[in-house]
């Protein structure tokens, strides 16, 4: 079966047509090639058979002939008492011949041979008799109908038609379905693209069940970001009072600033998770210079990362402050719990992968699924003994990808035998 659905739907179609048009075929083989051939051509035999008892029947040669003659013409047939040289032959695509030739040599047991691809229009044979060779020629209507493929062309010309204008109303009617796909599918970027119902009544109650879906998901994503943000600005005015607060004092604070600077970091990343990027508009974007930024910016902040060389010529339309923030997150989780951070960027026939990896002790993998989700604090290996956090910097990378349409997949590397975290982008 084809996979698209206009595959199927055009199967669905054309094998009703092709069915019956085969299927009218053979019954008009059957009844009209072969039975109304059949019985022309009996008619001709005894006419045939009946010549050949006269010529049997006559006193010497002379009468044999003019009886023949005689009888030839009684009965519309070309008959001569001679010596003529006739092949036995048959054209290939001559399907009521073989009716012809079976019926005529079964009934008429002198016949020696028939001659049908000569003369299209004519029928020749030869008969033994005891006066010598008996050559008849008659017309070829006689033995099977006239012209009997014209049922054939018109056939194959009406269904030719009426399938192509069947196509037509079949893609005018699933082309909804592609434009609506095309908007799910933008959507799930994190694009909005211009979309209305249409087509069948069906296909629109489709088309507006998506628009609502649509507007309900982006009025709850506003909502979320909205309420992030503005939780996370209303606490850095307290967060500022308490800061000029302890610059007042004169005994020692710094444990008192340190616990408000990890609070300001918790706030930052409160802040970088409510901005999913839907304000940025989607570029075309150089993926191996825009991974090369990130590793540069990674290394002027002192993070022990390295790059291997990126392919060149890897276009992509993404939000590049987006994958720049989510690939932000990777090398600085991986320099945090590692002590090498490796990055890669590599092509595949139908995606796109950008690797982190690093040598910290990894993730298990019954946690991997945890791990990218929001506020989730992993015990174990990577955990709060060795670096501040919230938990969102994989969740911030996992939904910037989905955003993409992409994926965020994390396996143990074998490369460096700590975590390694794959972007997926679907071309």
């Amino acid at each position: 079966m084809p996979r698209s659905l206009y595959g199927r739907a055009a199967l669905i179609l054309i094998l009703p047509v092709v069915m019956l048009q085969v299927v009218v075929a053979i019954a008009f083989v059957q009844r009209h090639f072969e039975d109304v051939t059949a019985q022309m051509s009996r008619v001709v035999g005894l006419e045939i058979a009946y010549i050949l008892e006269t010529v049997e029947a006559a006193a010497d040669r002379q009468q044999a002939a003019q009886i023949a003659q005689e009888s030839g013409r009684a009965l519309e047939l070309d008959v001569n008492l001679q010596d003529v040289d006739v092949r036995d032959d048959r054209p290939w695509f001559d399907l009521t011949g073989m009716t012809v030739r079976r019926i005529l040599f079964e009934m008429v047991d002198p016949i020696d041979a028939i001659d049908l691809a000569s003369d299209g229009d004519r029928v020749s044979l030869v008969a033994a008799s005891r006066y010598g060779p008996v050559a008849i020629r008659f017309d070829r209507v006689r033995v099977s109908p006239d012209n009997p493929h014209q049922l054939f062309v018109w056939m194959l010309f009406i269904g030719i038609v009426m399938t192509i204008i069947a196509y037509i109303f079949l893609r005018n009617q699933l082309r909804p379905i592609k434009r609506m796909a095309d908007a799910a599918t933008a959507f799930g970027r994190g694009q909005i693209v211009p979309y209305w119902p249409s087509g069948a009544t069906e296909m629109r109650l489709a088309g507006n069940a998506f628009l609502d879906m649509r507007a309900r998901l982006d009025r709850h994503a506003q909502q979320r970001r909205m309420m992030l943000s503005g939780i996370s600005h209303d606490l850095r005015t307290p967060l500022t009072r308490m800061r000029l607060g302890l610059s007042l004092i004169e005994d020692d604070t710094t444990d008192l600033e340190r616990d408000i600077q990890e609070m300001q970091s918790m706030l930052d990343e409160f802040l970088n998770y409510a901005k999913d990027g839907s304000s940025e508009d989607v570029e075309r974007t150089d993926m191996g210079a825009l991974v090369k930024d990130c590793v540069d910016t990674a290394i002027r902040a002192n993070h022990p990362v390295t790059l291997d060389s990126p392919p060149a010529g890897i276009v992509m339309a993404v939000k590049p402050l987006a994958i720049k923030r989510a690939l932000d997150n990777l090398i600085s989780n991986g320099a945090k719990y590692g002590g090498r951070v490796a990055v890669s960027v590599s092509q595949m026939d139908r995606s796109v992968r950008i690797r982190v990896e690093d040598d910290g002790p990894g993730i298990p993998a019954d946690q991997r699924e945890d791990a990218v989700k929001p506020f989730t604090r992993l015990e174990g290996g990577r955990n709060q003994n060795k670096a501040s956090g919230v938990g969102l910097g994989l969740a911030i990378a996992n939904d910037i990808m989905r955003a993409h349409g992409g994926t965020l997949r994390l396996s143990q590397s074998d490369r460096m035998g700590g975590l390694r975290a794959d972007m997926i982008f679907s071309k």
